[in-house]
């Protein structure tokens, strides 16, 4: 078997991005994977500061603003000031948002279970255990 990892690595994360975008697109879901990362991660913690949002998900400022700027143009966030430090802002999921967001983990269960298929558990265990041990390296 071919052990160039970074090749495989590469080739599958492409593939998977390709293969989540298009089903968004069947699911007339207008934003791309990394917006629905943003939205997943304000449904779960709630209003953030768009350095912490960026800081989370690893994007840089500049990409971090406009993947907001474009949601928030879609009505799918907010943008309010922090009124501790009025240099910041706040964002934070819309009611809109909250629906698409729904929709988009529909599909992240299908493709999660996707993933899964032809494996057993334990080798579900040991494929998590390497992509947390790729994590921890390459901080």
């Amino acid at each position: 078997m071919d052990d160039r990892l970074l090749f495989h690595f590469s080739r599958a994360g492409q593939r998977l991005k390709t293969y989540v975008q298009k089903q968004m697109k069947n699911q007339d879901i207008a934003m791309s994977p990394g917006q629905a990362g943003i939205l997943f991660l304000l449904k779960k913690t709630g209003t953030m500061k768009m350095t912490e949002l960026g800081g989370l998900l690893e994007i840089d400022n500049s990409t971090i603003t406009r993947l907001v700027d474009r949601l928030e143009d879609m009505g799918l966030v907010e943008r309010g000031m922090n009124q501790k430090d009025r240099r910041q802002y706040l964002i934070s999921i819309t009611e809109k948002g909250q629906d698409e967001i729904r929709k988009v983990q529909v599909i992240a269960n299908q493709t999660n279970e996707m993933i899964k298929q032809g494996f057993t558990s334990e080798e579900v265990k040991v494929f998590l255990r390497m992509l947390d041990s790729f994590h921890q390296k390459f901080k």
